[in-house]
């Protein structure tokens, strides 16, 4: 008997607990390409199982800079995040207070010829630095967008040490007045 998980996807784990990065297999010929982008059952078995409710997109240009940015109980939200066209290094930040690895990142590389996924649990603060002019970014999201419940992290805080891989970034007004992790007091206990 097949794994139907391994015919449909790879996952992996990370140093830090609860982020995945999901590989999609592709199939590709002469007319082009098809993947199974999202599978309810699939994501459960690995531990996904939440209700998605609110789908986002953003269009960048080369050298934007989005975040870090989370939402705070009780408006949390896990995100799964891709790239439908161009390039990103996608960092996220451990903001769980009681976790051995708080503080801590991940980053890797998504784009629309790598097809990987970002798996984003609730307690992480999430951003990402645009490598293409285009890049059409794509968030699937558990709960709704809450302005009141809106927090962050200052991208540049040398304490977090990021490397973005763009020089003199375009970041919005609103994410330079975010604080710094020493600054910080992350509402995920």
């Amino acid at each position: 008997m097949l794994n139907l998980q391994e015919e449909i996807m790879q996952v992996e784990t990370f140093n830090i607990k609860g982020p995945l990065l999901i590989t999609p297999k592709v199939f590709a010929d002469e007319r082009g390409h098809f993947f199974e982008s999202f599978s309810k059952q699939l994501f459960a078995l690995n531990g996904i199982d939440f209700e998605f409710v609110q789908d986002n997109q953003s269009l960048s240009q080369k050298g934007t800079l989005r975040g870090l940015h989370f939402q705070a109980p009780p408006f949390d939200q896990g995100k799964l995040v891709r790239v439908s066209r161009g390039t990103v290094i996608d960092i996220i930040i451990d903001i769980r207070k009681s976790s051995p690895t708080y503080g801590q990142n991940i980053t890797v590389e998504l784009s629309d010829t790598n097809f990987k996924q970002l798996w984003v649990p609730p307690g992480f603060a999430h951003g990402f630095s645009v490598l293409e002019n285009n890049t059409i970014f794509q968030y699937k999201c558990t709960n709704y967008y809450n302005k009141t419940s809106e927090g962050g992290l200052l991208y540049n805080d040398s304490q977090l040490g990021l490397n973005w891989q763009v020089s003199n970034p375009i970041v919005s007004e609103k994410d330079l007045l975010l604080p710094k992790f020493k600054d910080f007091n992350s509402p995920f206990n």
